[in-house]
């Protein structure tokens, strides 16, 4: 039996991090966070200063960063804030297929709820660089709904994977990990 590559998806504010270090530490899952990795580049480096004006990450540099990550970890692993675009969906079935038993976790929400949860976690100091700017913000939701939701849409119905459409839109946690923990079942 081929180990499990999760791939949690969605919009910025629907959990992905949080869901993810609760199936971490509930199941053990090696952690792939793409967003902590590249926040730890040095902020005069050229990728972080991509990220500082909310623009997404060439897919080359993602997925040399990736592919080494992916390397250096066994067993069942989770995926964390990619792929984000049709090209690294692509190139992840492509490269992990064979090796790996991918299952796409969708985090659906609406957009209202994503910019209420972005309010949140700033009203609540868990604030990020990147969400303190609205104009940022807007434009990260953008790229998601014109760059990510196409490789969603892609990835809904590609060979090699299983794919979960996951309304997470519940503000009791419990609820929403009870129905992220049933699709990664």
């Amino acid at each position: 039996m081929k180990p499990k590559m999760i791939l949690l998806m969605g919009g910025q504010g629907v959990g992905k991090g949080t869901h993810a270090r609760a199936l971490v530490e509930r199941d053990g899952y090696g952690y792939v966070e793409t967003g902590a990795m590249l926040r730890a580049l040095p902020p005069e480096s050229h990728l972080a200063q991509i990220i500082a004006r909310g623009e997404l990450v060439p897919d080359e540099d993602l997925f040399e960063l990736i592919g080494n990550a992916i390397k250096g970890t066994s067993g069942d692993i989770i995926l964390d804030g990619f792929p984000r675009t049709l090209g690294q969906s692509q190139w992840i079935v492509k490269n992990y297929a064979d090796a790996y038993d991918i299952r796409v976790i969708y985090l659906n929400v609406s957009e209202e709820i994503m910019l209420a949860r972005i309010q949140k976690r700033i009203r609540e100091g868990g604030g990020r660089a990147d969400d303190a700017d609205a104009s940022i913000v807007r434009r990260r939701l953008d790229n998601f709904f014109k760059t990510t939701m196409p490789a969603i849409e892609w990835l809904r119905t590609a060979d090699g994977v299983k794919f979960s459409d996951v309304n997470v839109d519940d503000e009791d946690f419990n609820v929403n990990f009870a129905r992220v923990s049933n699709a990664v079942a």
